[in-house]
Parts: structure tokens; C-alpha cells; sequence
């Protein structure tokens, strides 16, 4: 996958809209009941980013970014203010904020996941690009220590234990994170008396699978 290991300013991101999309095809049948089905296992945010711009610039700010990605050829990570920790905004991140598995006395990695739960129902979102320093582990109720219990590939959220966690123990993590994503356009089109005027570009951001 073509990817740059560099996030979107975070000044800029702060201010843009954007959230989760999920895909259902719906059949209504002849009796009035639906039938409804889901393609996608996870699902996918987009992303404005021409909310977050407030200066001429910022302006130049996006574009030096755009063109250092070639546009849509390479993906880049990108912050979301509104659901980048594993644990809650009110609460302190800690090594036991998230479930990732429990030992089998064998499997010695593990992927990094966040999971949003509803009343009896939850979600398990993997965590492709943790934020590099932010990463905590727990097992079995204790905290490790990077590099000397376990490495962590910032890369792809995979983290490899130096000894395989002992049956029935818990795989836990908390962590900050960044959601992989490119540009949705092949161009930035601006206007500096429009953006003075009020006016700001529309800059569309998707989520990529890596």
C-alpha cells in the first residue's frame, strides 16, 4: 500500500467535520418487511478538511501537504478529535482500557483494537496507526514495559510479545491513535476572495483499508 508515515496537521484537522459511514443495502419486499445486509465487515469515515482552515495560511499549509502526497496516490494519517483514545475523554488512558485477546500460551502477537459498546451489543474496530509513544500494555491485570515484555510496530498496531501470554491471560492496551486515510479528490481549488469572504474549500478525506 502506498502510505506516508506523516499526519495531517492537527490544527487543520481539529476543525473539520466528518465521522463513520457504514454501507446497508436494504430490499423492501412485497409484504412491507425489509431484508437488510451489510458488505462491510468495519466501518469508514470521511472527513472534510477545508472546515479547519482559518488563515491564508493554513491554505498553503494544505497545499504543500496535497501536493507532497501527489494528491490521492498516497495515503497519510490523520487525527480525529473526536475518537482518537482508547479510553474515554474524561478518563486517563491506562494499559487496561481495551481487550485484545486472552493467551493461549502460543500466540505471542496481537492486534491492537478498540471496542464500542451499546447495551448488549458491541463492535470491535481494529487500530492500524497507533500514535507512536502513547501505547500502554497490560497482562493479566499488570503493566508491561515496552521493549524489554514486548515490541510494537507503529506501523500496523501489531504488538509482538517476548514470551507467548500464559493461557487465560488477558491481552489488554491503551493507546492514542490515528485513522489511515488519503485525499478524496484529484484537486484543491481555491479563492482567496472567497476564502476572505467566509467561503472555505471543500477538501474531502476518506479512510483507507490497510
Amino acid at each position: 500500500m502506498q502510505f506516508h508515515e506523516v499526519r495531517f496537521p492537527a490544527t487543520l484537522s481539529f476543525g473539520s467535520v466528518g465521522g463513520p459511514e457504514r454501507r446497508t443495502d436494504v430490499v423492501t419486499i412485497s409484504n412491507g418487511y425489509e431484508e437488510r445486509n451489510s458488505p462491510w465487515a468495519h466501518s469508514r469515515r470521511r472527513y472534510d478538511a477545508g472546515m479547519g482552515m482559518r488563515s491564508l495560511d493554513d491554505i498553503e499549509t494544505l497545499i504543500a501537504f496535497f501536493e507532497a502526497r501527489f494528491g490521492q496516490l498516497y495515503a497519510f494519517r490523520w487525527k480525529d478529535w473526536s475518537d482518537y483514545r482508547s479510553a474515554k475523554p474524561s478518563l486517563d488512558i491506562s494499559a487496561f482500557d481495551q481487550p485484545l485477546g486472552v493467551g493461549d500460551g502460543e500466540q505471542t502477537e496481537f492486534s491492537l483494537l478498540k471496542t464500542y459498546r451499546s447495551g448488549a451489543y458491541d463492535y470491535s474496530r481494529p487500530i492500524g496507526k497507533p500514535v507512536n509513544g502513547s501505547v500502554r500494555v497490560g497482562l493479566a491485570g499488570v503493566e508491561l514495559v515496552q521493549d524489554a515484555d514486548y515490541s510494537i510496530d507503529f506501523s500496523s498496531g501489531l504488538i509482538a510479545f517476548t514470551n507467548a501470554p500464559a493461557i487465560g491471560a488477558e491481552v489488554t492496551a491503551g493507546f492514542e491513535f490515528d485513522v489511515p486515510v488519503r485525499f478524496d479528490t484529484d484537486r484543491i481549488q481555491t479563492s482567496i476572495a472567497s476564502f476572505k469572504a467566509g467561503e472555505v474549500p471543500n477538501v474531502p478525506i476518506v479512510e483507507v483499508r490497510i
